[in-house]
């Protein structure tokens, strides 16, 4: 995946006044006029002086402070009935109307020279009015989005949102009556389960669909980019193009975007079907954040973990989750938590490692109570935590993507080879 963002510079430049540089008459009216403006500056400057202490000692005057006013959006939920089981070629005729083709423009500076180039990818319709989910790697340095339906309609994309360390992208383009698709419920998988894929590899077999099973569930990779996620894998065949696109089940649910494949050597040939996509669930709070504050919203408590080892278990440690790092001010520091602590549980349920106290993590509201069970120093705590909103720009880059995962997470996997 190309990491690079794109920055837009703005240059100042200087006067110019002639091969023979500027004459001394010219010289002297510009000092002149510089005399002037600064004299004029100085003018406004008392003046304005003038009036702050004059304001400040006789309490009169007015003031203006601005205050923005947008009209914010509202995502209204609506349940349907996806109690029947389909057909592979039935969940595809229900849902290829709500997948999308994307193309963007991507614009390379190679040693002061300009190049353009497009790239494809996938993506799938949210809403009847145009919010469209696909991959961050997607639509990633990208000058320009192109979004494609089922039947043959192009739009011009807006970049709504995007949160780099969960590679999901929100886009909105300008048209209503919408064939959206029925989110269902990642956490309800099972291995095994049959699942279909519908999107466009190559970027030229534009809405094609694979189907295959769950092969594994909460898959612990790191994608090319150094962004460590807990995947879906899939067996579906997935190529440069799928990315970005749904996974279903076969109520018609989408349950995960997919967006990786394994490689052994950062090429695509080597080794087939395994395949990757992010659970539907792990993101939805994150989307519905982008759309309906403009803003990234996710619940925390403010430490970074790692595994207890086996070696150190060895050693009559419990396993856990061993406290690293804890965040000045946050919700973990003022509830006592501290450096070398082991979380065992959580309300009750049992936390072995890292990555299931990150999934908890993620699965709370903010504002909720969360009971801690902690080992400390030989003694077994009880330590309440209340939930904490950790909050970013949805159109910021995010050059710590690792580091945020590891907020509640730990160290990187050794995967590597995934593609666009």
């Amino acid at each position: 995946m190309d990491n690079d963002y794109r920055n837009d510079n703005i240059y100042e430049g200087e006067p110019v006044y002639g091969s023979g540089g500027p004459s001394p008459q010219r010289d002297g009216n510009r000092k002149k006029s510089v005399f002037i403006a600064v004299g004029l500056v100085l003018a406004m400057l008392m003046g304005f002086l003038g009036s702050v202490i004059g304001n400040a000692v006789t309490g009169n005057g007015h003031t203006t402070m601005l205050e923005g006013n947008r009209p914010s959006s509202v995502i209204d939920l609506a349940t349907v009935d996806t109690s029947k089981l389909m057909t592979a070629s039935e969940v595809y005729a229900a849902n290829v109307n709500s997948t999308v083709g994307i193309t963007t423009s991507v614009t390379t500076n190679f040693w002061g020279f300009q190049t353009t180039s497009a790239a494809s990818g996938s993506g799938f319709i949210l809403t009847a009015d145009g919010y469209i989910l696909t991959n961050f790697h997607v639509i990633e340095s990208s000058s320009s989005i192109s979004v494609t339906l089922y039947d043959g309609t192009s739009y011009d994309a807006v970049l709504v949102g995007y949160d780099e360390s969960n590679d999901i992208a929100v886009l909105k383009i300008d048209a209503s009556d919408l064939s959206p698709v029925v989110l269902g419920d990642s956490d309800n998988l099972n291995v095994g389960d049959d699942v279909i894929a519908i999107g466009n590899p190559l970027g030229e077999l534009t809405f094609s669909l694979t189907a295959g099973a769950v092969s594994a569930l909460d898959r612990e990779i790191t994608l090319s980019s150094g962004v460590m996620m807990n995947l879906i894998q899939t067996d579906c065949a997935i190529n440069s193009g799928n990315s970005g696109g749904a996974l279903f089940n076969l109520y018609g649910e989408v349950i995960g975007i997919t967006n990786a494949k394994y490689s052994s050597s950062g090429t695509e040939a080597s080794i087939d079907n395994i395949g990757f996509a992010i659970p539907i669930n792990h993101i939805r709070s994150i989307v519905d954040s982008i759309i309906e504050k403009g803003y990234i919203s996710k619940p925390y408590i403010g430490v970074s973990v790692g595994d207890v080892s086996e070696e150190t278990m060895g050693y009559g440690l419990p396993a856990g989750a061993a406290v690293k790092s804890v965040v000045e001010d946050s919700p973990a520091e003022k509830a006592g938590i501290k450096v070398n602590d082991i979380i065992t549980a959580v309300n009750g349920n049992e936390i072995t490692g890292r990555s299931e106290l990150s999934e908890t993590i993620s699965s709370c509201a903010v504002g909720d109570k969360l009971t801690l069970t902690v080992y400390r120093q030989g003694e077994t705590l009880s330590i309440d935590v209340t939930v904490g909103e950790q909050t970013k720009s949805a159109l910021e880059s995010d050059n710590s993507g690792s580091q945020s995962n590891q907020q509640q997470g730990g160290s990187i996997s050794d995967f590597f080879g995934f593609m666009r």
